[in-house]
């Protein structure tokens, strides 16, 4: 068997030797990114870098980055789906030497001193062109050279990466698969018809082009690069020949714990499987969350919403097995001890994860009764309209509306089965299907909102954007002038038109203190200052006296911005080049984001 720990060691011992730097793993928090919660794939904490500005890595990266995608949330407890993960993944800067990468990927997948995966059971597919750019032919003959037999030209839905607008850097991928050995499901069988076939392990993505204007055609973008990404979950399951990924390592390991504790046994049914596997999933991804330098705590909007919504649906299932959640403090020990190693903040926040966790667990249990009391508020609704409708002869059947049963789901979190034993014992059936159109629309909603898959998410990088990223500099050194320099960033969204920006605070600031911050940065703006950059050691940053985060988040090498002598933090960018652009600020609100966390949103006017 082999351990993802080996898999790591083997991907770093493998690209280091050829060239590349290990730069740490980011935030799954993302900073200044307004199309996604979550860091939902390696690419997002390198933009900057991937848009044109300079690493000081250098050209040739590679790193491990812990990921969250909520997209498929509800298809966590199959085999395969997890809504954490983490990515192996590496990147050519400023150049694309797609054969050179090609001949990479199939050296790591099938030597025998790494992988080790027969050829005959890679398959790989390639762009099949259209008006938009040729068919990747280079890509297609690079793997033919390495010898694999299947390769497939596949549309764009398949084989090309662009962004949701459909401007700005895009290009044609490719996509390794490991061949389950499942007969071919027609003749035609390929990795686009989800048949089971083909298992998809690694994605190198080939930015060549771009998109001045929707509809365009592609032109040869001036600085290419390549985007690569192997799950490494998904790899440890294809090599130990195990079915699911809850078949092996920490996983497995919880999954045992469960079946200790649990009243009803894992194989037992496979709705059992199902809440097994979710609760894995779920608090595992719940600590990464709330471990992170960046963590958020369970509420109402944004991450901490998700986060809500994750370790409510792990309370479910441990009800459906009877599982105490007393038991859940032990899950979270098992994770941290496995991955606080690989993320000493982890490690560093156990005992805060295990007390945030307490106490949603709490707060669900009294929402459950609450729920309860809103169930009785909705029969007693139907039964007033019954008498009603009973003296014009009207018949009112005893059913409880999707609408109804979604709302009691949505708004107090009260499980949809436990909605539909309740009626089942008072005499009422529920519209199951007006439910579940309900629920689809809800979650077509959120992903539009939250969208960030692979081939999505790159943040705006206009020179508005980067003026009110500044400006967050500005605000955050008023606020630390203020209240103290124990005053941190904890997340922010900047988009073409505002910011908004979250930091700790134990109370909500007054008018005053408000009008003081927005004055400080606006002095700051009329004294015109120049933003500068500068390249530095950590070590160096931090006895210059900058501002960041330091622990095992940056590499050897850190860029430091500086606004005069007003802030200086280490940050990727990018910024405005003098404070004059800015012209003025106005800070339309201050409110609660979390527990402890203030939330300011801002203009430039």
């Amino acid at each position: 068997m082999i351990t993802d720990s080996e898999i790591k060691e083997k991907w770093f011992k493998f690209f280091e030797k050829h060239g590349f730097k290990r730069i740490e793993n980011a935030s799954i928090i993302p900073e200044n990114d307004p199309t996604v919660l979550f860091t939902t794939a390696g690419m997002h904490p390198l933009v900057p870098y991937l848009l044109g500005e300079k690493h000081p890595a250098g050209n040739r990266l590679c790193n491990v980055q812990r990921c969250i995608r909520t997209g498929d949330i509800d298809e966590v407890g199959d085999d395969a789906h997890l809504t954490c993960f983490e990515m192996l993944g590496n990147w050519f800067l400023g150049d694309c030497p797609k054969e050179e990468m090609i001949a990479l990927s199939f050296e790591f997948l099938t030597s025998k001193e790494y992988l080790g995966i027969p050829k005959e059971r890679l398959a790989a597919s390639v762009f099949a062109g259209d008006e938009t750019a040729p068919k990747d032919e280079v890509a297609y003959s690079a793997w033919k050279k390495c010898g694999v037999e299947n390769v497939f030209y596949l549309s764009k839905e398949h084989n090309w990466w662009g962004l949701g607008a459909g401007t700005g850097p895009c290009g044609p991928d490719s996509e390794m698969f490991y061949d389950t050995g499942k007969p071919k499901c027609s003749p035609n069988c390929n990795p686009s018809c989800d048949c089971g076939k083909y298992l998809e392990i690694w994605n190198d993505v080939f930015m060549q082009y771009k998109v001045e204007k929707a509809g365009e055609k592609a032109v040869p973008l001036a600085r290419p690069n390549i985007d690569t990404g192997l799950g490494l979950e998904r790899a440890v399951c294809v090599l130990n020949g195990v079915k699911s990924v809850y078949d092996s390592g920490v996983f497995k390991d919880v999954v045992d714990f469960i079946g200790t504790k649990a009243a009803e046994k894992y194989d037992s049914s496979e709705k059992a499987k199902r809440s097994y596997r979710i609760i894995t999933d779920h608090l595992r991804t719940s600590m990464f969350i709330l471990g992170d330098l960046r963590g958020v705590v369970p509420s109402n909007v944004g991450q901490g919403y998700v986060l809500r919504r994750l370790i409510r649906r792990a309370v479910n299932c441990a009800r459906n097995i009877g599982l105490d959640t007393k038991y859940f403090a032990d899950i979270i020990d098992i994770f941290v001890d496995k991955h606080g190693v690989d993320y000493p903040d982890i490690a560093g926040n156990r005992q805060f994860v295990k007390d945030e966790l307490s106490k949603e667990v709490e707060k669900f249990s009294k929402a459950l009764e609450e729920g309860h009391k809103e169930f009785e508020k909705v029969i007693f609704g139907i039964e007033r309209h019954k008498q009603f409708a009973a003296q014009s002869g009207e018949v009112v059947e005893n059913v409880i509306s999707g609408k109804a049963c979604f709302r009691l789901y949505d708004t107090f979190g009260f499980p949809f089965e436990l909605t539909k034993e309740l009626a089942k014992e008072r005499g009422y059936d529920v519209d199951e299907a007006g439910f579940h159109a309900a629920f689809e629309e809800h979650q077509e909603k959120s992903r539009t909102a939250s969208a960030g898959t692979f081939k999505g998410g790159l943040a705006d990088n206009s020179y508005e954007s980067a003026k009110l990223h500044t400006a967050t500099h500005l605000i955050m050194a008023g606020l630390r002038k203020m209240f103290g320099p124990q005053v941190m960033q904890k997340g922010s969204n900047i988009t073409p038109e505002r910011l908004r920006i979250d930091f700790n605070l134990d109370h909500k600031m007054t008018p005053e203190e408000i009008a003081e911050v927005e004055k400080f940065v606006n002095d700051a703006i009329s004294r015109q200052l120049d933003v500068t950059c500068q390249e530095m050691s950590v070590k160096e940053a931090k006895a210059s006296g900058a501002v960041g985060v330091f622990e095992n988040k940056y590499g050897d090498v850190v860029k430091v911005y500086s606004v005069g002598d007003v802030s200086k933090e280490i940050c990727g960018g990018p910024h405005a080049k003098n404070t004059r652009d800015l012209h003025h600020l106005k800070i339309v609100k201050e409110e609660s984001s979390s527990a402890g966390i203030r939330r300011i949103k801002a203009v430039l006017d």
